[in-house]
């Protein structure tokens, strides 16, 4: 494969080569499957192209607008629960996959009944399990104007933001991922011994041992834009309580002022200023989803602002995050669930990360 001019590249062909060289790390002979909406053909073209040029196999899935709200508007039980064989056979047989985020309306899923949702996601858990195993799969975003209304900006400033969030605005995006690389590596080596970590803040005294987990360097291969190292806790240990500073968004609903109290491990009480229905009936789907899967730090201070979108909010610098579900088996973590539902503490402000006893982290900034 000849070596390319980044500096001759556009915004989005720029991307696809973070996305493919840095992230997906594409060979020759592999089959990678795409996968958006019709709202991110200048992306998903750019990533085929790029695809080709490394001598893989494309392979294209690109959904409809809304088509998400038409499933369950219209299926019955039977689509509801129904798994495709093809989708199985896609997911035991591709390579690496590249998911592109590109709703048209992220509020499309906000008047469905949550119990659907949540019995599709119970039936495809086997799939999602495969994928994660056995695909080099990354996940990013293409700014849609829902997501810059979302984020409270205009679509080309919006586009901006992403941009310099992934580095693809830098002369070379690829060794500022190696760089943050090297600095989430210096942080691990901190956590390396850790027992047992303690998140102190404004309604928050929360307990978590991690002893014996390991603390895993995400840097742009999964998530991308990336900036955090996480982990998954003792699925028994989680004692005390949490009030989480932004709202939380599954599937089209807003969760707002999300309160959880944990009693070895499992949420004993959960409430919310808003759609506190909504996030009960999520917590619900299956036992592990009472339990904390994931303890994350955002260590990406280059995203500064709270857009409604994890895929970013989650690595703002300064902030830890806590998923409820499905641990992931590299670092030690155990629980299994249909869910795994990522929400954000701010420690910016007066907020404390201790370990062991000691200050790690205050104010959001390492000590």
């Amino acid at each position: 494969m000849k070596k390319i001019s980044l500096c001759s590249l556009s915004p989005y062909e720029k991307m696809a080569y973070v996305l493919c060289d840095y992230s997906a790390k594409i060979k020759p002979k592999e089959t990678v499957l795409l996968s958006g909406s019709i709202q991110a053909e200048p992306l998903l073209s750019a990533l085929y192209k790029r695809v080709l040029e490394h001598g893989a196999y494309p392979l294209v899935r690109m959904t409809i607008p809304e088509a998400e709200h038409m499933f369950y508007t219209h299926a019955n039980d039977d689509q509801l629960k129904h798994v495709s064989d093809i989708a199985l056979y896609e997911a035991k047989h591709i390579d690496a996959a590249i998911y592109v985020q590109s709703e048209s309306n992220t509020k499309c899923l906000s008047e469905i009944d949550p119990a659907k949702i949540a019995l599709t996601r119970q039936m495809r858990k086997h799939i999602s399990d495969i994928i994660m195993k056995r695909v080099r799969w990354t996940l990013t975003l293409f700014p849609t104007s829902a997501y810059a209304q979302d984020a409270g900006m205009s679509r080309i400033d919006f586009e901006q933001f992403v941009m310099k969030a992934l580095f693809a605005d830098k002369p070379d995006p690829v060794g500022e991922w190696r760089a943050l690389s090297k600095r989430q590596d210096r942080i691990i080596k901190g956590l390396a011994k850790a027992r047992e970590v303690r998140i102190l803040a404004k309604d928050t005294d929360l307990v978590l041992s991690v002893a014996g987990r390991k603390f895993i360097n995400s840097n742009g291969h999964r998530n991308m834009p990336c900036g955090e190292v996480f982990t998954g806790p003792v699925e028994t240990s989680a004692n005390g309580y949490i009030h989480f500073t932004y709202p939380v968004c599954l599937s089209g609903n807003e969760i707002k002022d999300v309160f959880l109290r944990f009693k070895n491990g499992k949420v004993i009480e959960a409430r919310a200023g808003s759609n506190e229905n909504f996030l009960k009936k999520m917590i619900d789907i299956d036992p592990g989803a009472k339990r904390i899967g994931e303890l994350g730090i955002g260590t990406n201070y280059g995203i500064d602002r709270f857009i409604k979108n994890i895929l970013f909010d989650e690595k703002i610098g300064g902030s830890i995050h806590l998923a409820l579900g499905k641990s992931y088996t590299e670092t030690g973590g155990k629980n299994k669930s249909a869910l795994h539902w990522d929400m954000i503490k701010d420690l910016r402000d007066g907020g404390e990360f201790h370990v062991d006893g000691r200050v790690f982290q205050k104010n959001g900034k390492f000590v």
